[in-house]
């Protein structure tokens, strides 16, 4: 039962690698694979568990399985919950038209100077919405600026490489990093603090390498006219209004995480709350085909349920093997194999540019425990050196919200962002592999190496 579980899960790991060519969503991949294993967990329990942990519930091996998936099951919820509410707000500015604030103030036509201009504010857009979200917002915006296909798609590599390196530093930026926030693993300020530096120089190496190979004015597509006399559905006033709310309420989160000591979900959802009362009220004498688009209620259809189902299953899964004792044993190996957390760190990484990242961060959680004061106080030697990563704010988790959320750009299948892009301009993998993946590698290495720099200095 317990190298079954390990061959379902990897299965389970290929079929959602794989999504487009078996053409099975991976939100049913994963969620049939989280059944799977718990079942195979729970039938075959008595031969797969330490007898210690067995006895610690009555002897009842049924009991410890079902108390150790509701005890999972909780901490998974925190993080769809604190999802759910993001992808309503930012749908919410979306359907208000508000990403024209910042839409429209671009006008340049020069390629280099639009290319670090959509660059960079992909780079801070990504931090405080989400790489995924901030992606199809960027290539939506490519479309208008840039006519020709294989000149956008060179944008687009640089959209999909400055989400990542954007939501890599901030709590609520990346699923991962959000992930290791709500888990305590990180704060808001220490993560800001250490990453900014090496996510930036992650966007930077191929900003600086792509301005000597592009050259000339980018010719922006034709403006169709009924799009020019077609009638906004909000007003200028309303746009500006849900803009600055839903980011507001946003940024507000991790303050409201540190003043009430709140899980981060319940500031989310406030913010949610305080938008759906406003949008409810400044809509409230338009009829009910006008208002309702613009309603919460409207904007729930839009958000992407199948994403939160597939991050349901995949934690699940994760949690199942966390359960069994198969990631501790995986953990003792790179331990043995490569012994330094950076190493380790650094292999997260490259490994997230071929499966997601989200059970490589998951199964890293589970991996290695978060460490107390108290237990690295009890530790000695060479024991308690290795403990010290594994504190809040320690060098190991640090460099894994980095490594994990940056890591994958190397290929476009890698990220949520990449496949976006991908399926939004129909970019060929082999020519990114060729045009991006380089510029994204070095990108890569560039931002590890000042993070190694900052801990060698400070």
């Amino acid at each position: 039962m317990y190298m079954m579980m390990a061959l379902i899960f990897v299965l389970g790991y290929l079929c959602i690698a794989f999504e487009h060519t078996i053409h099975i969503d991976k939100a049913a991949s994963a969620l049939l694979t989280a059944v799977i294993t718990w079942t195979l967990l729970i039938l075959g329990a008595e031969y797969i568990l330490p007898a210690v942990q067995i006895a610690e519930h009555g002897g009842n091996a049924s009991d410890f399985v079902s108390t150790e998936l509701r005890h999972h099951l909780g901490e998974i919820s925190e993080i769809l919950f604190f999802l759910l509410g993001a992808m309503t707000i930012v749908e919410l500015v979306d359907a208000h038209e508000g990403f024209k604030v910042i839409t429209d103030r671009i006008t340049t036509h020069n390629k280099v100077k639009l290319l670090w201009l959509v660059g960079f504010i992909t780079f801070f857009l990504s931090a405080v919405l989400d790489n995924l979200t901030t992606t199809i917002v960027m290539v939506s915006l490519l479309r208008k600026l840039i006519d020709d296909d294989r000149e956008r798609w060179f944008f687009a590599g640089i959209v999909i490489i400055a989400a990542n390196a954007g939501g890599a530093w901030s709590p609520i930026g990346d699923v991962t990093t959000t992930m290791l926030w709500i888990g305590n693993q990180i704060s808001t300020s220490s993560i800001i603090k250490q990453l900014f530096l090496p996510s930036l120089a992650c966007i930077l190496v191929p900003l600086v390498i792509l301005s000597f190979q592009i050259k000339g004015e980018a010719k922006r597509p034709k403006t169709e006219e009924h799009e020019e006399s077609h009638r906004n559905p909000t007003t200028s006033f309303e746009r500006r209004l849900i803009f600055s709310m839903g980011i507001g309420a946003l940024l507000f989160v991790p303050i409201f995480k540190t003043v009430t000591h709140l899980p981060p979900y319940m500031g989310m959802l406030f913010g949610l709350s305080v938008l759906w009362v406003t949008t409810e009220w400044i809509h409230r004498a338009k009829n009910s085909e006008e208002k309702h688009p613009l309603s919460v209620v409207g904007v729930l259809r839009r958000v992407d349920t199948p994403s939160i189902l597939f991050f349901l299953g995949i934690l699940l899964a994760v949690s199942s093997l966390a359960t069994a004792g198969h990631l501790v044993a995986v953990a003792v190996s790179l331990k043995e194999h490569l012994g330094n957390v950076y190493a380790i760190n650094i292999a997260i990484g490259l490994l997230s540019s071929i499966v997601d990242n989200v059970p490589l961060v998951a199964g890293a959680m589970k991996m290695y425990p978060l460490i107390s004061p108290a237990e690295l106080a009890a530790a000695t030697g060479d024991q308690a050196e290795w403990l010290s990563h594994f504190v809040a704010d320690g060098h190991f988790w640090e460099m894994l919200a980095f490594c994990a959320g940056t890591g994958g750009s190397c290929l476009i299948i890698g990220s949520a962002a990449g496949v976006a892009a991908m399926g939004m301009e129909k970019i060929d993998f082999m020519w990114y592999l060729k045009k991006i993946s380089l510029l994204a590698l070095l990108g890569y290495f560039g931002g590890v190496a000042v993070y190694l720099g900052m801990k060698s200095l400070f």
